[in-house]
């Protein structure tokens, strides 16, 4: 029993006993690990995983991976040999005396309620061959004197003062700052806000498991992150860079009541501010909700001056119960101590699931040796790490039980349970549930007889534990961090000059954040950013771009006046990297439109805008050169020599686009001097139309649409891209270049130049008045139909001659269509001809050029 324990160590007397107490931020852990390497062999327990592995990488770098062990109940790095044992309290080999050295770190934790009794224990029974060390508080000074008699006592000043800094609301807590809330749902809607006016901040809660945790923490000391959001998981271990607590709250509920936090508690939080020489600042939250959010005069005074009720009483247990029976275990258990500085310890987790369980009438059958007792005895203290209760707990612990009372899990089976959790989709409270669970299978692959094939089933778990923890890792970053307005809250004042601004292809980054796109000259926030993030980025594009477009003019100017840049005019606009960057106005006329820049270059710089539309102008003035032909037309349209027939022709084919139907367009009229001057000016006068041959070409049409549509013109439907000999007729609005010939489209030039070759017919038939024959075949390797041809004959003033059919019975060769030459009267063009008559020898004509 622990009573023949305690009375053994006082006979022995506390030999090497030193308890080192003070405040936070004394160096009482750094001075526990310098004297355990001082040593030939150490150990040393504390109250957390987390903090047992940091000192573990530590005291590693110190003496060498194979000279040092982690013991915890959910992970164990055991080198044989190893000297130096970094454990976990409850996971320290108390009875082990081969030690030089043993330290307990946070021993004030004896009067913690759930696990008081371990930190109890070892206080009184962990000693070192030469040397132990007990840490912790000054409160707990009443308590070593009487319960360790003859220790030396020494107490450390803190480093650095703590000041009271009052309420603050969120938005005015200076950053470097920790916000301490008491309730996950709290924590999440503090870090939310933060995200949407700071940037975001990291979150540490006793449920993140240690890797999270650290993951977490390593964001706000390298300073990605101002603010770090926390539970009072804060309190305890974790030495970070923080210049001020604010308390979101000043009461929890402490598993058993909500109360209000004692001063030794607050202090224990509060002292998390100013590390080291560097002081630190404490104060609450406005606004929280809390009706018990503000500090006390004498609490301010207590935790400022580190002065706080001593520990009366510390919590125990009996640590080596009598395993003869559930009952006789149960019995032992609830002992109360015999010192008066003692105090029985509440009712842990993992005895009141072996109350529950030994009342249960199966499993209380199934434990009936001391071997049985005491096995299902370790069942029962799997912690709790799912913190769903006794009763879910101890379900979970009794389906064990029935799978550990036979003997070792089987590999396969442990295999399985594993990989059933290693998932990293899901939300943040997804993956704590996985995360919790797979520790639950992390400490039983821990234990020594448990698990077949214990080594590999205890790496699977630390591997998914390890994946899991990344992917929360993950989750909250993407929640409750924003880098980008992270960065940009930083510099966004006095010194926002000194912030780097890069171009990468079309992403603007700032500091290497992404907050937008630069298209052409126009800044285009980034399209995932929150509504409540889209003033600061645009704040920020307003600051820095003017270098970035000051430097894309530049870049633009010299491309254009090295003719690689690439700029497209389209639908009357210039077009730069997919934006526009000027439009085309109504000018003097229509050759000569105004360049209009778009409201976007207002951005860039006055002196370099105005360099820039110079060079978009003389850009505009070689984009419009295929259009030369008309613009000569335009100036002879000045010349005083024109006279007044001329002049309007010139006018009415620039504004047709250099092309016109011959009937009503006063061509007639001209003299013979000024038909000479339009044929020096690349004019073709044709059977059917006078046009330009120069602007029988995509590009030029193309271009004189637009320019057409700026100065609000008709301009019938887009060129066709390569300008074929025909086309088929598709929809009423003509095309730019063909006439129209019923079924068929048959581009002008060619037009004529049939007409041509029919007139040469007619020349060569000898009399104007004889009839003659027409070779349909150049019509034909064009792609005209019969019937096509047929229509542009007649239109150009030929008739033909139908023969006659022959007589039925009759046989021969077909007799052939002949025409002549009877210029018509004006006719309407758009009249279509009758379609000849069926049986008839046009109509077999037809027929044979279709064929």
């Amino acid at each position: 029993m622990a009573q023949d324990r305690t009375a053994a160590m006082r006979q022995d007397g506390p030999t090497g006993v030193r308890a080192v107490l003070g405040p936070t931020n004394t160096g009482k852990t750094h001075l526990a690990i310098e004297r355990m390497c001082a040593h030939s062999s150490g150990m040393i327990g504390f109250p957390l995983r987390l903090l047992a592995r940091e000192v573990y990488d530590r005291v590693v770098k110190i003496k060498g991976e194979g000279q040092v062990a982690l013991i915890t109940g959910e992970e164990r790095i055991e080198p044989k040999g190893a000297r130096y044992l970094l454990c976990t309290v409850e996971a320290m080999p108390v009875m082990e005396r081969s030690m030089a050295f043993v330290a307990l770190d946070e021993a004030q934790l004896a009067a913690d309620r759930e696990r008081g009794h371990v930190f109890t224990d070892r206080l009184l029974h962990a000693r070192g061959r030469e040397e132990t060390m007990i840490l912790g508080s000054a409160t707990l000074e009443p308590m070593v004197r009487a319960l360790v008699p003859g220790a030396e006592i020494v107490t450390r000043p803190r480093f650095s003062t703590l000041t009271h800094a009052g309420a603050k609301k969120l938005s005015r807590v200076p950053p470097r700052s920790a916000i301490v809330a008491f309730s996950a749902e709290q924590v999440y809607a503090i870090a939310e806000m933060l995200r949407r006016f700071r940037g975001g901040a990291a979150v540490v809660m006793g449920a993140l498991s240690p890797q999270t945790r650290n993951a977490q923490v390593a964001l706000y000391q390298s300073g990605e992150v101002d603010y770090l959001v926390a539970t009072d998981a804060i309190g305890m271990g974790l030495n970070l860079d923080i210049e001020h607590v604010a308390f979101a709250g000043l009461s929890k509920f402490d598993g058993v009541r909500q109360r209000r936090l004692t001063t030794a508690e607050m202090a224990q939080i509060a002292g998390r501010a100013g590390r080291h020489q560097k002081d630190g600042s404490f104060g609450t939250l406005t606004g929280s909700g809390g009706h018990d959010a503000e500090f006390a005069a004498e609490e301010i005074y207590a935790i400022e001056e580190h002065r706080f009720p001593p520990l009366t009483k510390l919590f125990w247990r009996e640590p080596e119960p009598r395993f003869d029976s559930l009952s006789t275990l149960i019995a032992d258990l609830g002992l109360p101590p015999e010192r008066p500085e003692l105090a029985p310890a509440p009712e842990a987790i993992d005895l009141a699931v072996l109350r529950r369980l030994s009342e249960e009438a199966t499993v209380a059958e199934s434990v009936r040796t001391s071997g049985q007792v005491r096995r299902f005895w370790e069942v029962c203290r799997l912690p709790d790490f799912r913190q769903q209760g006794a009763e879910t707990h101890s379900r979970f612990v009794a389906r064990l039980w029935q799978d550990l009372r036979q003997g070792e899990l089987g590999a396969d089976f442990v295999a399985g349970q594993i990989a059933q959790l290693d998932h990293t989709s899901g939300d943040i409270h997804t993956l704590q549930g996985r995360i919790a669970a797979i520790r639950s299978w992390a400490y039983i692959t821990q234990r020594p007889d448990w698990v077949l094939a214990r080594d590999e089933m205890a790496a699977r778990a630390r591997a998914v534990e390890a994946r899991l923890s990344d992917a929360l890792h993950g989750k909250l970053t993407e929640r409750f961090i924003n880098r980008r307005t992270a960065v940009l809250m930083k510099k966004l004042g006095p010194d926002a000059g000194l912030l780097s601004v890069r171009l990468e292809e079309e992403e603007v980054l700032v500091e290497g954040e992404h907050i937008g796109s630069l298209r052409g000259f126009t800044f285009q926030v980034d399209p995932a950013a929150r509504l409540s993030d889209r003033k600061l980025l645009l704040a920020a594009a307003e600051r820095h771009l003017p270098g970035l477009l000051h430097k894309r003019a530049e870049a633009l100017v010299t491309a254009i006046h090295e003719g690689t840049a690439a700029i497209a005019l389209r639908d009357g606009a210039l077009i730069w990297d997919g934006q526009v960057v000027a439009r085309l106005g109504a000018g003097r006329s229509l050759l000569s439109p105004a360049l209009i820049p778009d409201r976007a270059l207002d951005a860039v710089p006055a002196p370099i805008r105005k360099v820039l539309v110079a060079a978009l102008e003389a850009w505009l003035e070689t984009a419009l050169a295929p259009l030369s032909a008309l613009a000569k037309l335009d100036e002879a349209s000045r010349a005083p020599e024109a006279g007044p027939d001329l002049r309007a022709l010139l006018i009415t084919l620039i504004e047709s686009g250099g092309i016109l139907p011959r009937e009503g367009s006063g061509v007639d009229r001209i003299d013979k001097t000024r038909r000479t001057m339009l044929a020096r000016l690349g004019v073709r006068v044709g059977t059917l139309d006078v046009f330009v041959p120069a602007m029988l070409r995509p590009v030029p049409i193309a271009l004189w649409r637009q320019l057409a549509q700026v100065a609000g013109k008709a301009c019938g439907s887009e060129p066709e891209p390569h300008m074929p000999p025909t086309l088929l007729f598709a929809g009423k609005q003509s095309v730019p270049g063909y006439r129209d010939l019923g079924k068929q489209r048959l581009r002008i030039d060619i037009a004529e130049k049939l007409l041509r070759e029919a007139h040469d017919a007619r020349v060569c038939a000898g009399n104007r008045a004889q009839s003659f024959m027409l070779d349909p075949g150049r019509a034909v390797s064009m792609g005209l139909s019969g019937a096509s041809y047929a229509r542009l004959l007649r239109l150009g003033g030929f008739q033909p001659i139908l023969p006659r059919t022959l007589a039925d019975g009759a046989h021969g060769p077909l007799p052939q269509v002949r025409w002549r030459w009877r210029p018509p009267r004006r006719q309407i063009e758009s009249q279509l001809p009758l379609p000849p008559r069926q049986g008839s020898a046009f109509a077999a004509l037809a027929d044979l050029v279709r064929g």
